[in-house]
């Protein structure tokens, strides 16, 4: 009697355990939930290194099927495979399901919302962009892929791809996926709103005088080997700023430079003054002579000088100070429009033939490498810190030709200056 009530006993606990154990897979039977990340990788078994069976995107719905350890067994698109626990927002009922998927909807559209006030640009491929923030590169667009590298910040990249978010980009040594909100415009002309800011205060002139010989030179600074600037003619206006030691700082067609000072007159000229003055004969007139003819030699000697150049460099040079006093304009390419440091080397170059990249970074791979010792007229010149940001032409003497910021326009500097000095970065030699 006692085995009977055991057998019974025993019997009864099997059929409540069976239907435990039903109820609980039926519960988890009618459980959905949805991915709570970008991408979501659904495995062919409960390990990180099983074979990737699909990719889940956010906000898909899955069918949980059950558990093992950290892993959902689950159902998408009729394929079954494993999806780790902490990837799925577990949904109790559909009315439940309904709300994460709002609230996973409200915060896509917070997250587009912001990306959206970060990046006011469109991402185009082809084009060149700057790292925001340091960010890891990855092997696929996926959160979840393998990190190739770590991108610092204001680190130079090119757009070849772009896929639902995630932009496929290279740099000089790797290439690889990230999201679109980490990329900022480049600006490969920041140099030129640092030197406009270090620029002083616009001078203003102190009177207006004339040239009063026949061709007169108008030169980077104040002695007669430096860069001649631009050539004046018989009383053409300028506007003088300041005197010493027989130079004159002038202006005039908007360009800037020196001029010995005896070469300009308070009012213009006859043009029969030589002839007057050839036929005075007194002591005074005699003076008056001598110094005219001195005038007159310095005139020639300022007429004639310049910095050597020969070949083709010495053309494209020939061709660039045809521009001087053209102004600024970022973005500009052609004389109409205006000159941005880049627009300028690739019009000048395109004058003779020649096709150059569009940005100054780019420049940097046309042509050949040349040492800062070994320069030439018509050379590519480039200056930054960590990347390229500013081109110019080398001229000779120590002198380069450029596009260099709004107040200024297309003007000759000193190499050797404090900035283009401080932030030499290399050369290129194209011709």
């Amino acid at each position: 009697m006692k085995s009977k009530m055991n057998i019974k006993s025993i019997f009864i606990m099997a059929i409540i355990s069976l239907a435990s154990l039903l109820f609980i897979n039926i519960s988890l039977a009618a459980n959905t939930g949805v991915i709570n990340v970008d991408v979501a990788n659904l495995r062919e078994t409960a390990d990180a290194e099983s074979t990737i069976l699909e990719q889940i995107s956010l906000n898909q719905e899955v069918e949980i099927l059950g558990e093992e350890g950290d892993w959902y067994q689950v159902t998408y698109n009729q394929i079954t495979g494993y999806v780790s626990k902490e990837l799925v927002t577990v949904n109790a009922n559909t009315e439940s399901t309904e709300e994460n998927n709002q609230v996973n909807q409200n915060t896509a559209e917070e997250n587009t919302t912001d990306n959206t006030a970060e990046n006011t640009e469109e991402i185009k491929v082809g084009e060149t962009y700057k790292i925001s923030e340091n960010t890891k590169l990855k092997l696929v667009p996926s959160i979840n892929a393998t990190d190739v590298i770590e991108l610092k910040a204001d680190e130079t990249v090119n757009v070849t791809e772009i896929i639902n978010g995630w932009v496929c980009v290279e740099t000089q040594t790797t290439k690889g996926w990230l999201r679109e909100d980490k990329l900022k415009k480049d600006e490969p002309e920041k140099v030129v709103e640092e030197q406009q800011e270090e620029q002083p205060a616009e001078e203003t002139p102190i009177k207006t005088q004339y040239i009063n010989s026949s061709t007169v030179n108008v030169r980077q600074e104040a002695n007669t080997s430096s860069t001649i600037v631009t050539t004046l003619t018989l009383n053409t206006e300028v506007q003088v700023y300041s005197e010493e030691n027989g130079w004159s700082k002038v202006k005039a067609n908007n360009v800037e430079g020196y001029i010995s000072s005896s070469l300009l007159s308070n009012t213009k000229q006859e043009t029969s003054r030589s002839q007057t003055t050839s036929r005075k004969s007194s002591s005074t007139k005699t003076n008056t002579k001598t110094t005219a003819k001195t005038t007159a030699k310095t005139s020639q000697t300022e007429a004639t000088t310049s910095v050597p150049a020969s070949g083709n460099g010495s053309s494209i040079v020939a061709t660039a100070k045809k521009y001087l006093g053209y102004k600024y304009v970022y973005g500009g390419s052609s004389p109409s429009t205006g000159f941005d440091c880049s627009g300028f080397t690739s019009y000048v170059f395109k004058q003779h033939g020649i096709s150059l990249s569009r940005t100054a970074a780019g420049q940097y791979s046309n042509g050949v490498a040349v040492s800062r010792a070994n320069l030439q007229p018509g050379d590519l010149v480039m200056f930054g810190k960590s990347s390229i940001t500013h081109v110019a032409i080398y001229i000779g003497g120590g002198q380069i030709i450029h596009a260099s910021t709004p107040s200024t326009g297309v003007r000759i500097d000193s190499l050797s200056s404090g900035y283009y000095n401080n932030n030499y970065y290399g050369a290129r030699r194209i011709v």
